[in-house]
């Protein structure tokens, strides 16, 4: 037992004293240099703290609905032109990825995808079950819950983000158009705080153990660098709560920064986007037993193997743009009798937990490419001897046929020799 203690304290001062290098080693043109190569991530990081600061510091002013709508007509626009391109991503992207594989080695991606997806689906669901009977935030009066009148309708064109200098700007307008929409900031305290405060637990606990430690089990590599590399995307879907509006930031973190296959990234990560929603999962299984406790409902245990099999099935058939999830949650009310119109109770805190699950959908389909990548490396090994040998083959052949002017130096066996 000393000695592993004296083993795990060299260890922890050999680290220290490698950060400590390090932090010597930072020169003005190394500090430029990172700024240059993460440009577009603090500005990103930059227009969601600078959302929130102008809501809070326009909140005062009391906007009505209609200038709140021109104030947030900037990140209108951002969402706009997603919706116009969302489409041809996802199609073409399908298309080159398919065409680049084999139909056998296409086949056991597709099927490893889809185990990973239908795993982590159901390890969220089970999570979000545990953290709202836990922590029972729905304990108390349903009185004092605020109904939400207006429920907003949902767009059923998938969105999807371009690769421009406009983004940041967009995401500071969305964030502070939503805040400066809810009507008292007071609804997060009480059950409402607390339904918040589950949801949040049990998607950091799926988003930073579950995921992380299956990447760490099936590849023996580490998660952080990989999840590291990926910071571009998953603050864009905390800004735009849209998995299909992040998938270009998303194939560009994972190919650019993470090195994965494109082959991999351009079959698996548009399936991904479509049917792998662990974030929506967890939240559908939760809110529907937080609805059931405002309404001083007892579950028994064939209704909640009901809702998580509806909430799997729901979060699986949902679009990936902002608040699918409450249109799918009357599937998983309905599946228990719980009333529907008790959705309200929760849509004035659902545009912050909507950021929050597709920040977790963005990071599962994410993992779940590098865990399809490292599982498909002898295919792809395979794949490019193949290729190579065909490319060397062909060379063969036009030496056969394309030779120099001069006679004298053309292949024996070229089919112009004289």
């Amino acid at each position: 037992m000393g000695e592993q203690s004296h083993r795990l304290r060299q260890a922890v001062q050999k680290r220290a004293a490698r950060a400590k290098k390090r932090m010597h080693s930072i020169t003005a043109d190394s500090a430029k240099s990172f700024f240059r190569r993460n440009a577009f991530v603090l500005f990103t990081i930059a227009a969601v703290l600078l959302g929130i600061i102008l809501a809070f510091s326009l909140r005062p002013y009391q906007l009505t609905y209609r200038q709140i709508k021109y104030f947030s007509f900037p990140g209108e626009l951002l969402m706009r032109m997603l919706q116009m391109l969302v489409l041809p991503l996802i199609v073409s992207s399908l298309i080159t990825g398919m065409a680049s594989l084999d139909g056998r080695a296409s086949g056991k991606m597709g099927m490893r995808a889809v185990v990973y997806y239908m795993v982590t689906t159901i390890i969220a669901v089970f999570i979000g079950i545990l953290m709202v009977i836990i922590i029972h935030p729905g304990k108390g009066s349903k009185d004092k819950l605020h109904r939400e009148g207006r429920i907003e309708q949902v767009q059923t064109t998938d969105a999807f983000m371009d690769l421009v200098r406009y983004a940041p700007v967009g995401i500071m307008f969305l964030i502070a158009g939503k805040i400066l929409e809810m009507d008292d900031l007071a609804v997060m305290g009480g059950q409402l705080g607390m339904y918040t405060l589950t949801v949040i637990v049990g998607l950091l606990i799926h988003a930073l153990c579950i995921l992380p430690l299956l990447y760490f089990i099936v590849t023996h590599r580490n998660p952080w660098v990989f999840i590291a590399g990926l910071l571009q995307a998953l603050i864009t879907a905390l800004g735009t709560s849209s998995s299909s509006a992040t998938l270009p930031i998303t194939f560009r973190c994972l190919e650019e920064n993470n090195g994965v296959d494109r082959r991999i990234t351009r079959f698996v990560l548009p399936v991904g986007a479509t049917i792998n929603m662990d974030g929506t999962a967890l939240y559908e299984a939760l809110a529907a037993i937080f609805i059931a406790q405002v309404n001083n409902y007892e579950l028994d245990f064939g209704q909640i193997i009901t809702i998580s099999i509806t909430a799997t099935a729901a979060s699986i058939g949902a679009a990936g743009i902002p608040q699918a999830g409450l249109v799918t949650m009357v599937i998983v009310l309905t599946s228990v009798g719980l009333p529907t119109e008790d959705i309200t109770l929760i849509i004035a805190v659902d545009w912050f937990l909507d950021r929050l699950r597709t920040t977790t959908n963005v990071l599962g389909d994410s993992l779940g490419a590098g865990i399809v990548e490292h599982l498909s490396r002898h295919e792809l090994d395979a794949q490019d001897c193949e290729l190579g040998n065909s490319v060397i083959e062909e060379k063969e052949q036009l030496s056969h046929l394309v030779c120099p002017q001069n006679d004298t130096h053309r292949h024996p066996r070229s089919e112009t020799a004289l």
